[in-house]
């Protein structure tokens, strides 16, 4: 039983390190794109300020909820393997 718990509190930790990663890289690509977008159209105003909107339409946005996904899809692997070892 420590052997599972010990295994899910280091799958726990390394999910979150590829889930913070994956989230900054995401987010930074986004950037690119929206600064990207501003420079080809010739936009006049406060180019910062349109970054930061656009920036913040993506944090509510469902390819950021999809991120999330780092954590649900290597837990029902687990789970399914667990099962069909033992149950099968």
């Amino acid at each position: 039983m420590f052997a599972l718990a010990r295994l899910m509190v280091v799958g726990f930790i390394v999910l979150t390190v590829i889930y913070v990663c994956l989230s900054f890289y995401s987010r930074s690509v986004r950037k690119g794109k929206l600064e990207t977008e501003w420079d080809e159209e010739g936009m006049t105003g406060d180019r910062d300020a349109w970054i930061d909107k656009g920036l913040k339409d993506y944090d509510g946005s469902l390819r950021r909820k999809l991120i999330l996904g780092v954590y649900i899809i290597p837990v029902i692997l687990m789970i399914t393997i667990i099962y069909l070892m033992n149950f099968s």
